[in-house]
């Protein structure tokens, strides 16, 4: 069954036999916040994946930071005449001894970049020409608990991508933090833990695995099996 808010939380409570006047919905909204926090920092999955596209400024090397980017996976620059290519990533620190005149005097077109802060990243050379970059990026993905719609992302009025098609994961996880809680029983919250950990493991094989593989290019994913020799009798 794919989970809604209200469904998710009416589990929480029969799974740990706790009602609504300790597990209030302000309560369980941020078990489920943080189950899904920690399972998006565990890997790169599908769902993180985004791309934007915008123009540089000419003269200004600064590109601001969109409000739901979590980490930057590469970044392509349209040149004049219309070829894509591929800004090289940077520390900041080879940047300024790279270009160590940035100002808007000075100016090319871009061949790196990097992070500057939680605000901007940074391109040298300045841009000349206002080029159009496109930015692949994992992204804040919408809550589960965002019912009212938000300004940078759908509302999840019809689930999410967790609970929708990886219920068991999303559920354990928050089962975890419930525990965590309530302060035990300590088994339980093994248990659930154990049960999270095993339940991640299949999400990785099948988005690091699975769903980046080709069955014509790479063939049928094979479990060896094994044989034993001949009898020589």
């Amino acid at each position: 069954m794919a989970y809604l808010l209200a469904n998710l939380q009416d589990d929480i409570k029969n799974y740990t036999e706790v009602g609504s006047n300790v597990f209030t919905s302000a309560v369980m909204n941020k078990f489920i916040q943080n189950a899904e926090m920690r399972i998006y920092r565990a890997f790169d999955a599908d769902l993180e994946r985004f791309y934007a596209t915008s123009t540089c400024i000419i003269g200004n090397r600064y590109v601001s930071i969109p409000a739901d980017l979590r980490v930057i996976r590469y970044v392509q620059l349209k040149d004049d005449d219309g070829n894509q290519t591929y800004l090289e990533q940077r520390d900041p620190s080879f940047m300024a001894e790279y270009y160590v005149t940035p100002g808007s005097s000075s100016t090319s077109i871009p061949k790196y970049y990097g992070n500057w802060d939680e605000e901007y990243w940074v391109i040298a050379p300045t841009p000349d020409t206002a080029y159009e970059i496109t930015m692949a990026y994992n992204k804040e993905p919408t809550s589960l608990t965002n019912t009212t719609q938000p300004t940078s992302a759908p509302a999840a009025t019809n689930g999410t991508y967790l609970s929708n098609k990886y219920q068991d994961l999303l559920l354990y996880a928050s089962l975890v933090n419930a525990y965590g809680y309530l302060k035990g029983p300590m088994d339980m919250l093994q248990y659930y833990d154990k049960a999270y950990t095993e339940a991640l493991e299949t999400y990785a094989r099948e988005q690091l695995g699975r769903r980046r593989r080709n069955e014509y290019q790479d063939g049928v994913i094979r479990l060896p099996i094994k044989s034993e020799s001949p009898s020589t009798y």
